[in-house]
């Protein structure tokens, strides 16, 4: 078995609202620094063999925060990059659904979006299925840190369960969280979703 901890970056300066940030590179605030140092001490009795980071400062602000109390570098990875909102970068969902209705719609819906100016989600979901082939190298006693943000995390658990990518919008992932994976040859174990007991102390 392999472990993997799934941990998206903390609250960032730009945290007002339920925005749409995604290329957007944006550093984390002094409440992300501290819930990155709260990510540290709940994983503090892991052995941590790789971890790997989205390139974007908020994540891998909080990937370095971690890894401090840990003997292992963070490995920077475009592919866990944050998907690419286009003209909606910034916007809340109400803001969309005035703007943009069909796309709201189709957000609702769970459909293969294409972001007006940006990504759709079929290309987010090669990005991840590509960094999923990375951690087949890993060894089945080995566990491994991943930090990225809410649309790759949501799409390597669908990866990993064998749901399929049109229910990524169903999966709560909030800032400062921790979902672990156990992998078996046979089948993998969601173990922990979007848990944030570690930010009440």
């Amino acid at each position: 078995m392999s472990k993997i901890l799934l941990v998206r970056h903390g609250i960032t300066i730009l945290h007002t609202g339920d925005r749409f940030w995604g290329r957007t590179d944006i550093a984390l605030s002094n409440a992300g620094i501290r819930q990155a140092g709260q990510l540290r001490e709940r994983l503090g009795g892991e052995k941590i063999n790789a971890i790997y980071s989205s390139t974007l400062s908020r994540a891998r602000s909080t990937a370095e925060i971690i890894a401090s109390g840990h003997d292992a570098e963070v490995t920077p990875c475009d592919e866990l990059c944050e998907c690419n909102f286009g003209y909606i970068e910034g916007l809340t969902f109400e803001e969309i659904k005035r703007q943009y209705p069909a796309l709201a719609q189709e957000l609702v819906e769970g459909r293969a979006v294409k972001f007006p100016g940006g990504e759709n989600i079929e290309q987010l979901n090669r990005r991840v299925k590509s960094f999923l082939k990375r951690l087949a190298g890993h060894g089945p006693q080995e566990t491994i840190l991943v930090v990225s943000h809410g649309g790759p995390i949501r799409l390597m658990i669908s990866g990993l369960m064998g749901i399929g990518m049109e229910h990524w919008t169903q999966l709560r992932i909030d800032r400062a969280s921790l979902s672990i994976v156990d992998t078996y040859p046979e089948l993998n174990v969601l173990s922990l979703l979007n848990d944030t007991s570690h930010l009440k102390s």
